[in-house]
């Protein structure tokens, strides 16, 4: 079995215990970020996702000073395809790499909301994009494996004798991760990918989409080097009726326009469909203590483990259970969050999966 691991977020665009409630935000910052990344990793977090969105600050300058700024945690950072030209993405990455001490792993993201790509200069459809992602990616491996130049034609790239310095420290390369819900992204997991990441659904589907892809991998003899994980959001207090109050406040006083942005601004990512029809389908729980309720508020991650250390950590196990070694955690506030998790739930997990953990 493959061993556990944890990765907190960063919320470099700031902070919240209540969508919709203006006293309850807390700006993005340096300071904010420190507090964050120093929580995580005291709390023994292995990765750190940086995230990408116009509200948010730029991920890799962002994903830069926090590995200088820490010890051990790895800044899981978006290569997003249409961005950066490839040659110079393999350099960034593996110039990251050596200068953290081979600390950074690789978030392949083709994109939620179409508005914003479009306001950004990418101007592939969504379809398109994971075809240029797949263009791309190969075109990193080869460059970080390849003895001599590289050249390369495609659809969208073509190079001739290209060739970079400094190589990865990570060998061959940085683990990929990538959260998607369609089949091309699935397509692109099971040739790329060493952790694809669901979101939150019922564990007997996540067990199916795990078999699923595997299939897909074997294609590419891979089915043996893909894992798979889940990004989930975590609120845990010691009292199971203070977590519930906790989750109520945060969507309390969110506004229309806000819960009518997530229908409308998302539609196109088959994995907020999914979301969003799961909230449609079970309302506010999915499972006793897995919760949608932030799906009204926040896209993406919306769906939240909810309870004491006992209840959030056996939740937890099951999707462990179903086939899961990695788990992208975030919550409210997250330096507090982070740090509860740290101390509540993880020595639980610890104890029902021994061996599988850090020390």
């Amino acid at each position: 079995m493959r061993p556990l691991e944890f990765g907190w977020y960063l919320p470099t665009h700031g902070d919240t215990t209540a969508y919709g409630l203006m006293e309850a935000q807390i700006a993005g910052s340096p300071e904010l970020c420190e507090r964050v990344v120093k929580a995580a990793e005291d709390a023994g977090f292995e990765y750190l996702l940086i995230p990408v969105g116009s509200v948010c600050w730029e991920a890799w300058i962002a994903g830069a000073f926090m590995a200088a700024r820490s010890a051990r945690i790895k800044p899981l950072i978006a290569a997003r395809p249409g961005y950066i030209n490839p040659v110079l993405m393999a350099k960034m990455i593996s110039t990251f790499d050596q200068m953290s001490g081979g600390r950074i792993c690789i978030n392949l993201i083709a994109g939620q909301n179409e508005s914003e790509v479009e306001a950004e200069g990418v101007r592939q459809p969504k379809e398109e994009r994971y075809a240029l992602m797949e263009e791309e990616v190969s075109i990193l491996k080869a460059l970080w494996t390849t003895r001599g130049p590289v050249t390369f034609q495609g659809k969208f790239h073509t190079i001739s004798g290209a060739h970079i310095r400094p190589r990865p420290l990570q060998q061959p390369f940085p683990k990929f991760y990538l959260g998607g819900g369609s089949r091309q992204a699935w397509e692109v997991s099971a040739k790329h990918s060493d952790v694809h990441l669901f979101w939150g659904d019922l564990p007997e589907r996540i067990a199916e989409n795990i078999a699923e892809i595997r299939r897909m991998a074997r294609d590419h003899d891979r089915g043996d080097a893909i894992g798979f994980g889940m990004r989930l959001q975590v609120i845990c207090r010691e009292n199971e009726a203070d977590a519930w109050e906790a989750a109520d406040q945060l969507v309390r006083h969110a506004t229309e326009r806000q819960k009518q942005e997530m229908k409308t601004l998302y539609n196109r990512s088959e994995a907020n469909q999914r979301v969003q029809q799961l909230a449609r389908d079970y309302g506010d729980l999915l499972m006793p203590h897995l919760w949608t309720g932030i799906t009204k508020v926040r896209p993406g991650a919306g769906i939240a483990v909810v309870g004491n250390p006992a209840q959030c950590a056996a939740t937890l196990q099951q999707f462990i259970d179903a086939g899961c070694h990695s788990f992208c955690l975030s919550g409210y506030l997250h330096d507090e969050e982070a740090e509860r998790f740290g101390r509540l739930i993880r020595p639980i997990l610890a104890a029902n999966n021994r061996g599988r953990l850090a020390a």
